[in-house]
């Protein structure tokens, strides 16, 4: 995105008052007393963003710098196809098959009854076409990750439904190495294509039925001009009236933008524009977001916390971990990109969350909690790799307790 259309949208956000929320006080910060519930309908719920396998970010960035130094339309081409080229490859070598047992095994220790994924991408190819560049065409299916994690699980006979998939951004870039205007070209050129979904994934025999459900992309999300062809990075929420025992829920799940917060802070507001009071709400998320990271990005103008801030404040929502165990036990992010990290020590903020809001207000107490996916014995020991960039938050809520915190 060009600065003077980031400034512009910027400048559209605060006229409609999307930018202007009074931070909350982040509650939570001390250590929380641990009471475990007696009482209500438990139902374990689990926040995943299992990676897409690389740096979507870098062909954008390629291709804007090339334009930028004053690039013709054939340097910013070859600046987007090498990276392209060289962010494929990644994919490769992350090796989601590999990441998928891994997560199956996550989630089959832990059995939760619903499960928000972020960042479930669809990875096709088809033949280069640099007559019709950013044209989302290609149907040659690579990588499925929602497919090859339904298909890990029930390897290990833990059989999980999609109730709810989200489409989300769907770009495609051309990919080669050399340059098809000098006759340097690889062998291997072609169109590659990411599709990205977030999905709401239910156990089967869970006691949890789910009645009802809707999806919706925001109106507020990162657009990208590369020589007059935009790519849109189209982000949105999802969620599930569910039935546990004898009480009902909203269970929503979202992945908030990353690249810019006050984009992430109007996808939030409009995502709590939008979710009932009326009843109680679950909320899981890769909420790009930490509460404790009060920086500001160059081309925003809001902190790094608001967000979060928004959701836990005038949002009405109580951040379930905190019931559980402090901020420092419940780093979720980051590792790098190829995830084959020797250590943890990339785990170093939190971003992944489980909110909560009754009808009545408040949260829900909360007897079992758990980081997955952030230990070194989570690696696979042929290829090093971690099951994701991100660790998982599982926390077990109890519906309709007569206890309150």
């Amino acid at each position: 995105m060009g600065k003077s259309r980031l400034r512009g949208l910027l400048a559209a956000l605060a006229t409609m008052g999307l930018l202007l929320a009074s931070p909350a006080a982040y509650a939570g910060r001390s250590e929380p007393a641990r009471h475990p519930a007696h009482t209500g309908t438990p139902v374990t719920v689990m926040s995943r963003n299992i990676y897409l396998g690389a740096d979507i970010n870098r062909p954008v960035l390629a291709a804007l710098a090339a334009q930028a130094a004053g690039g013709t339309p054939q340097d910013i081409l070859v600046a987007l196809g090498n990276a392209t080229h060289v962010t494929r490859a990644i994919v490769d070598e992350t090796g989601f098959p590999v990441r998928a047992t891994l997560l199956a095994k996550e989630i089959a220790r832990k059995k939760p009854a619903l499960v928000g994924l972020q960042e479930v991408a669809l990875w096709r190819s088809g033949p280069l076409e640099l007559t019709n560049v950013g044209v989302p065409n290609a149907t040659t299916v690579d990588y499925d990750y929602l497919q090859l994690l339904l298909d890990a699980l029930a390897a290990r006979g833990q059989h999980y439904v999609p109730v709810n998939v989200g489409w989300r951004a769907d770009v495609e870039a051309p990919s080669f190495t050399g340059s098809p205007f000098n006759g340097t070209i690889g062998a291997d050129a072609r169109d590659v294509r990411m599709t990205m979904r977030d999905v709401i994934l239910k156990r089967k025999n869970q006691g949890v039925k789910v009645t009802d459900s809707g999806d919706a992309i925001y109106s507020h999300n990162l657009a990208v001009d590369v020589a007059g062809v935009q790519m849109s990075f189209d982000r949105g929420y999802q969620w599930v009236d569910v039935r546990a025992g004898h009480q009902r829920f909203r269970f929503l799940n979202t992945h908030l933008e990353a690249f810019s917060s006050d984009l992430a802070l109007a996808q939030a507001a409009e995502l709590l524009a939008n979710t009932p009071t009326d009843r109680t709400a679950v909320l899981v998320c890769d909420c790009n977001s930490d509460p404790l990271n009060d920086s500001v990005k160059p081309t925003d103008t809001v902190p790094h916390s608001a967000p979060y801030d928004l959701v836990t404040g005038a949002g009405g929502f109580t951040d379930e971990w905190l019931r559980w165990a402090p901020a420092e036990e419940g780093w979720t992010s980051g590792l790098s990109e190829t995830v084959d990290d020797p250590t943890a020590d990339g785990f170093d903020h939190r971003i992944d969350m489980v909110f909560a809001r009754t009808a009545k207000g408040g949260g829900l107490p909360v007897d079992r909690g758990a980081v997955t996916g952030t230990s070194v014995a989570d690696r696979d020991p042929a290829t090093g790799l971690w099951p994701s960039d991100h660790g998982g938050v599982v926390l077990r809520l109890r519906l309709g307790s007569h206890r309150h915190h």
